[in-house]
């Protein structure tokens, strides 16, 4: 493939192919993105379906996304695209092992998004040409895409849904597999330099806690020692009254605007809208009660904002082996790390753990859904509704914190009752004015809420078949026929967990 160049006004090389709105890279350029293309227009959205069959609900990627000028979109028209040429020459351009150019362009964008740190996007109006391309994917190249990236049972997994009785698929799985195998030590898009922070932007950092008064405090001290400070930090305290301590937060004793709310509502979702309400601040900063973070920390988060012109950024989120573990613990972590560590690419997740987001964006968002309060997944869906707003969330290796996870304590708490069944059981807000009673639900229904909110009925159904057939297959040999024989009752959770999950979308989405 011969692509032709385009230097930016800031002296990058763009190579691309196609008629392209050359006045646009400009722009582009200096933001996020490191791949452009229009193929929505073109005939290429949500082409290549059978990416469900391996990501269901679990890729957020996975169908395109509707109503925005521009959107993370790994489907690549290979005939009009445009690519930094540092980017190109990294990652090594075009897979020549599939039948289809189309195809090639596929495992280019997914491999570039899911696992080298690039980023491609789809931008309304780059290219000139709209015509519509015709599709064409065999069933060779399909298997090979699987085979050449994921694990074989994915491959397996599609002949199963494709239909297990036809010889077709057979015949290309083991074509592919006897030709191909997964792709190890792919090379890595190295992190931009980042620059120094401008201007003087305003943070503010908000803490959820219950029944972690002393870590909610160490953790403070982290902040007060932070090289770039919050102007304000909220901490949101839902210890009940007859089992805190109210004078142990001292503002005064911090170099920042400390606001203590005692929650009186119930959940975590509440707890953080409470505290956006009053935040000020030109970024928001999400973080966990019981983390420990280096001095560089917030200001990691806006270096890499600021450099990538970005809205939105989840840090690194270390796991401590135990809860008084410290921050030369953190350190000697990363550095066991460090040679896989420094990826900046598109997130496929969202950490209330370690996260910043411009306020603006927050604002749109009003706050967190409080459908999610007693179950699971609110941290997803902030992520993915950011996404539809075309906020894109960075995964970022500089900001780092150690996440100590003690054995008691927080909001999990209330979530947790939800695994007890009889009179000892505790009325979860998603159950509402359906108590659960002989069935519980599995998986959650705030998940499950979650898939329905987020993703087609192509890939609930993509899910519903992946979770019935690791539950059959998975596990002791021995257990098989005790597996098969719960499968009516594991049938009969999952539907009323879907009956939940229709309830709360009745409801819409509540911040309050």
């Amino acid at each position: 493939m011969v692509l032709k160049e385009y230097k930016t006004a800031g002296g990058e090389i763009i190579l691309y192919n196609g008629n392209l709105v050359t006045q646009k890279l400009d722009v582009l350029a200096e933001g996020y993105g490191d791949i452009w293309h229009s193929s929505f227009e073109q005939g290429y959205k949500n082409a290549f379906p059978e990416i469900a069959i391996q990501g269901s609900v679990l890729f957020w990627y996975g169908t395109d996304f509707d109503n925005l000028d521009k959107c993370v979109s790994w489907r690549i028209n290979p005939n009009q695209f445009a690519i930094r040429k540092s980017t190109w020459e990294i990652l090594g351009g075009f897979d020549p092992d599939y039948e289809s150019i189309q195809m090639q362009a596929f495992d280019f964008g997914v491999c570039s998004l899911r696992f080298q740190g690039a980023i491609p996007l789809y931008v309304k109006g780059l290219f000139e040409n709209n015509e519509l391309e015709s599709i064409q994917i065999s069933a060779r190249d399909r298997y090979a895409f699987f085979i050449k990236n994921f694990k074989i049972d994915h491959a397996l997994f599609m002949v199963y849904r494709k239909g297990f009785w036809k010889y077709t698929e057979w015949d290309a799985f083991f074509y592919a597999k006897k030709r191909f195998s997964m792709r190890v030590n792919r090379t890595l898009l190295p992190p931009r330099k980042l620059k120094e922070i401008e201007g003087n932007p305003t943070v503010s950092y908000i803490i959820p806690t219950m029944f972690r008064q002393d870590f909610t405090l160490q953790l403070l001290h982290d902040l007060a020692h932070q090289n770039y400070k919050p102007s304000q930090v909220f901490v949101v305290d839902a210890t009940p009254e007859n089992e805190r301590n109210e004078s142990l937060y001292q503002a005064h004793e911090f170099p920042f605007d400390l606001h203590v709310i005692w929650q009186k509502s119930k959940g975590s979702c509440r707890a953080r809208n409470e505290a956006i309400e009053l935040c000020t601040g030109d970024y928001i900063v999400f973080g966990d009660d019981d983390i420990r973070i280096p001095p560089d920390f917030i200001a990691n988060h806006l270096k890499v904002l600021q450099t990538y012109n970005a809205g939105a950024s989840n840090g690194l989120d270390i796991t401590a082996d135990h809860a008084t573990q410290g921050l030369d613990d953190l350190k000697n972590k990363l550095q066991a790390i460090d040679n896989s560590r420094w990826v900046v690419g598109t997130a496929q997740m969202f950490s209330n753990a370690n996260s910043c987001v411009k306020k603006i964006y927050v604002d749109q968002l009003v706050g967190n859904d409080i459908n999610y309060d007693g179950g699971y997944g609110e941290d997803g869906d902030f992520g993915l509704s950011l996404l539809k707003l075309g906020v894109p969330v960075l995964q970022n290796p500089f900001p780092t914190n150690l996440h100590l996870k003690p054995g008691n304590g927080g909001y999990r708490i209330w979530g947790n009752q939800a695994k007890i069944m009889g009179k000892k059981r505790k009325i979860q807000p998603w159950e509402l004015d359906t108590p659960v009673k002989w069935v519980r639900p599995v998986p959650s229904p705030t998940l499950m809420y979650q898939f329905h909110k987020h993703f087609t009925p192509q890939q609930r159904a993509e899910f519903r078949h992946r979770y019935f057939m690791t539950f059959l297959i998975q596990g002791p040999k021995i257990s098989f026929l005790y597996r098969v024989l719960r499968m009516p009752y594991k049938h009969l959770q999952f539907n009323r967990s879907i009956f939940y999950a229709k309830k709360l979308m009745k409801l819409g989405v509540r911040t309050k």
